[in-house]
């Protein structure tokens, strides 16, 4: 197998370096907002676009003869120890590819489960070629067959960005529904109740799991299903907003205050409690960092009259002019 030497540019050099960080380990809100920051420029942008499309092909050498046969020798030759184990093989295949382009070696995420507490998010670069990203607190497992590519999001949510292959369907499920893709990206989010499906790009057939036997309801982008037990409903939906915790940002528009308190919370390891009945529906604008919560705090304790009371166990409570309450 040929080997191409590309010339390298430092952005090549960073960008492989975001990839493997963002890839192999879960990483904070403030690394994700140093990334969003690097990828501003158009060059480093362009430099992570060649890295994530190598990753890809990566994938795609697991069935190359030639990389087989050297998986095949590099058993052989393992100590007596590690016989049978094949946890360390499947990445040599992203490797070669990886290693004549960016100059790094990646390594394919094992099958399995993957998660985040509460203020992390992930990325994880599957074997296909596909991406997840999970948000903050969130759940995944993931089965790749030779037929058939299975996720199941047991909590919080994740942005697919799936690979085509119509030889294996790439299915995402929950208690509520089954999302089948076919070289799309979309979100699916686990939110009391109910599952929400929104569509960034490309097509997914949604298929509540109560009526099974249903025709799937066919998506467009932006727009979003939300399935319950009594069924599902689509709807529009802005999906670049609905989708910017991917570039560490909560997007607001027109959200009741009730919800876009929740919504922060999500981030929070010490939350914001809403104590004034009187404006939890009044709607709510604007764009905040993930986990900011004094920003969130400050912004609306100036627009809606309310008073920002700090509790001694780090609690933050948003007091309505009319609720006479101390600090406890």
């Amino acid at each position: 197998m040929a080997v191409h030497q590309v010339k390298r540019t430092l952005a090549d050099d960073e960008a492989a370096a975001w990839l493997t960080q963002l890839g192999t380990r879960t990483v904070s809100l403030e690394t994700l907002h140093a990334f969003a920051a690097w990828r501003e420029r158009p060059e480093n942008a362009e430099a992570y676009r060649r890295v994530e499309q190598l990753w890809a092909k990566a994938g795609d050498l697991a069935d190359d003869p030639d990389i087989q046969a050297g998986l095949l020798q590099a058993e052989d030759r393992k100590p007596a120890r590690l016989k049978g184990s094949r946890t360390w093989l499947a990445p040599l295949a992203a490797g070669v590819c990886a290693l004549a382009v960016a100059g790094g070696l990646f390594f394919l995420q094992e099958q399995g489960v993957y998660r985040t507490g509460v203020g992390e998010q992930r990325i994880v670069q599957l074997a296909d070629g596909s991406t997840l990203r999970l948000d903050t607190a969130s759940k995944v497992r993931v089965r790749l067959s030779p037929d058939r590519r299975q996720i199941r999001l047991l909590e919080g949510q994740a942005l697919f960005e799936v690979a085509h292959d119509s030889a294996r369907p790439f299915v995402v499920s929950t208690v509520d529904a089954a999302v089948t893709a076919i070289g799309t990206v979309f979100e699916v989010r686990r939110d009391g109740d109910a599952t929400r499906v929104v569509l960034v790009s490309g097509a997914v057939d949604v298929v509540p799991v109560a009526e099974a036997s249903a025709v799937p309801r066919r998506l467009k982008p932006d727009q979003q299903a939300v399935v319950e037990a009594r069924g599902a409903r689509l709807e529009p939906v802005n999906a670049e907003a609905a989708t910017s915790w991917t570039e560490g940002k909560l997007t607001f528009v027109d959200t009741p205050l009730k919800e876009a308190v929740e919504e922060v919370n999500r981030y929070l390891a010490r939350p914001i409690v809403l104590d004034a009945p009187a404006v939890e529906k009044t709607s709510v604008n604007g764009v905040f960092r993930s986990g900011d919560r004094d920003a969130f705090v400050a912004a609306t304790a100036q627009l809606l009259g309310l008073r920002p009371v700090r509790e001694r166990d780090g609690v933050v409570r948003l007091v309505g002019p009319k609720n006479n309450v101390q600090a406890g």
